[in-house]
Formats: C-alpha cells, structure tokens, sequence
C-alpha cells in the first residue's frame, strides 16, 4: 500500500461529506442518512458482521468486498457524527507510540 491508496479513503471522505452538503436525490448515502443514525449505525454492524462471516467462511474476493462495505458505511458514520478520519488516525497513533 502507498500513499495514494491511503489518499483516495481522504478522498472518499470528502466526497461522503459533499453528498451530506448537496443531499443529491440519487445518492445512497444521502438515503442511508435519511434513516437517522440508528440506521447508519446498524449498517456498520451489519457489514462488520457480514466481513467475519467471510473470513471463516468466504472466499477472499468476499473479504475483500465485505472489507470495502466496512470502511465505507465507517466513513459515513464518522462523517455524520462529524469525525474526521484524520482523527481516528491521531488516536491510533497515539496509542501506538507517534
């Protein structure tokens, strides 16, 4: 992983953020949101439980997607809650010693 794999999740925060702005009718995270922050949050678990399900019993192309579905729905639950990812980076690093 280089650094541009870790500035496209920066990316992808902010393009998370500006549909919570615009609210585009058509936007999935626009309609997750809508359903309060229960739903967002039962999002998470559900793809949190979806991924170690795939690692006991998937394949890695399912890993990799119930991974992908993770980081997303955190993102916008960091984004509503208004959490920069930034910040969750300086309480990892924090706790690792940087």
């Amino acid at each position: 992983m280089d650094r541009r794999d870790v500035s496209f999740l920066s990316d992808l925060e902010e393009v998370i953020r500006s549909r919570l702005t615009d609210r585009p009718d058509s936007s999935y995270t626009v309609q997750l949101v809508a359903g309060g922050d229960m739903r967002v949050a039962q999002k998470v678990g559900e793809e949190a439980t979806e991924l170690a399900l795939a690692t006991v019993a998937g394949q890695r192309d399912e890993q990799l997607a119930e991974a992908a579905d993770l980081i997303f729905h955190l993102l916008v639950l960091l984004s509503v809650k208004d959490i920069a990812l930034a910040d969750v980076v300086d309480v990892l690093r924090r706790r690792h010693g940087g």
